[in-house]
């Protein structure tokens, strides 16, 4: 069944509604011991690459969602905060680790220009590259972002980016792992066939 982990740092209904929208099954889990019967994992997050790498460690969350991922193969998509949690570190609050699905660090987002406002908060376009998870998405179409934070790659792996002052990763793929620095929950009919192709496609 489709899974959302609940870390108790995210706004898990904004997502249960988006999937009750579009009539889809799912289960909600805070426990680890609870992590059975997963086809899918959505892994949320809003708040501090900080307090949400903590909450990993602590809950047992950690070592459950490495051995679904890498030993059984289960997709799993991060969306912002959760996204960022696929890195191997991020440096906010001092450097914590993250998942290390990607090799990759989330850094404070650079304000080259100096007219830039921090977080970056609001619709922007996505450059969708035609990957499968923006199926039947126009591409170049909007969602929403909230976040100070973005990933810095030092791999080589499929991604959609959107600019803000410079590209920033805003979907981020390998294999069955997949991050969505936007809501999409929050980005309207885009954000919703996002899921759709996400539990039907990937």
């Amino acid at each position: 069944m489709l899974t959302i982990i609940d870390l108790k740092i995210s706004n898990v209904g904004s997502i249960i509604k988006a999937l009750e929208f579009i009539g889809v099954e799912y289960q909600v889990i805070d426990n680890p011991g609870k992590f059975d019967d997963v086809t899918k994992i959505i892994l949320p997050g809003v708040g501090s690459f900080k307090a949400a790498s903590q909450a990993l460690l602590s809950s047992g969350f950690y070592d459950a969602i490495r051995t679904k991922v890498l030993v059984e193969k289960v997709p799993i998509l991060g969306i912002c905060v959760g996204m960022q949690l696929l890195a191997l570190e991020g440096e906010e609050g001092g450097t914590k680790k993250g998942l290390g699905f990607f090799d990759a660090k989330v850094k404070k987002m650079d304000n080259i220009v100096g007219e830039l406002v921090i977080p970056h908060m609001g619709w922007n376009d996505v450059q969708t590259n035609e990957l499968t998870v923006f199926k039947n998405i126009k591409n170049h179409s909007c969602f929403y972002f909230v976040h100070s934070y973005s990933m810095n790659l030092r791999e080589n792996v499929n991604i959609a980016v959107t600019n803000y002052g410079g590209d920033i990763v805003a979907y981020v793929n390998k294999g069955h792992i997949h991050g969505a620095q936007f809501h999409p929950e929050k980005s309207q009919e885009s954000g919703l066939q996002f899921l759709r192709n996400f539990i039907e496609l990937c």
